[in-house]
């Protein structure tokens, strides 16, 4: 396996791991599944603000499954944390590559001096709680009921890392 920076030939690999997550899973909260001008919309923004989406490949440049980051909130006092998503493809999940790419991501997060990097996770998905937990995140939030999907009510777990422990708020001198 191979983490390495998307190209625009990954996108429909990538719409087709995203689209299974809306389809079959509360791991994303969308009812509907999105087309690849939709992804390729998301790509652009993600490159045009200096963000990274990460792809993890077989020996064949086969996508196993990507992660990304982007802004947590649109606010100015929000611009040193990041929302991450992680997901793999269906049929290698088990096999190491979501901690591999959270970790590479959590390394970009650094890189771009990012201070806080949030997960906002369904509740029920232990899976993806014990991996947050294990790269160091601590949940910081419950929220019951705040979605739906599939018919049921969703909560929402909230955990962070922070990327920089003990640094100094940036002044307007310093940013």
């Amino acid at each position: 396996m191979t983490i390495q920076d998307a190209k625009a030939a990954d996108l429909p690999a990538i719409l087709a791991i995203y689209n299974d997550a809306v389809q079959n899973s509360t791991a994303i909260w969308n009812d509907d599944p999105v087309d690849l001008a939709n992804r390729q919309t998301w790509f652009a923004a993600r490159t045009q603000q200096g963000y990274p989406v990460l792809v993890a490949t077989d020996d064949d440049g086969e996508v196993l499954g990507y992660a990304s980051f982007g802004d947590w909130r649109p606010f100015d006092g929000f611009r040193h944390s990041v929302e991450h998503s992680v997901y793999v493809r269906a049929d290698q999940r088990g096999q190491g590559l979501g901690p591999a790419l959270l970790g590479a991501l959590i390394e970009r997060a650094r890189a771009c001096a990012k201070h806080v990097m949030v997960a906002a996770i369904e509740s029920g998905n232990a899976a993806s709680i014990r991996l947050h937990q294990r790269q160091g995140f601590v949940t910081c939030g419950q929220m019951p009921q705040v979605g739906c999907k599939f018919g049921r009510w969703l909560d929402l777990t909230l955990m962070q890392l922070t990327l920089n422990p003990g640094a100094e708020p940036p002044t307007a001198d310093t940013e």
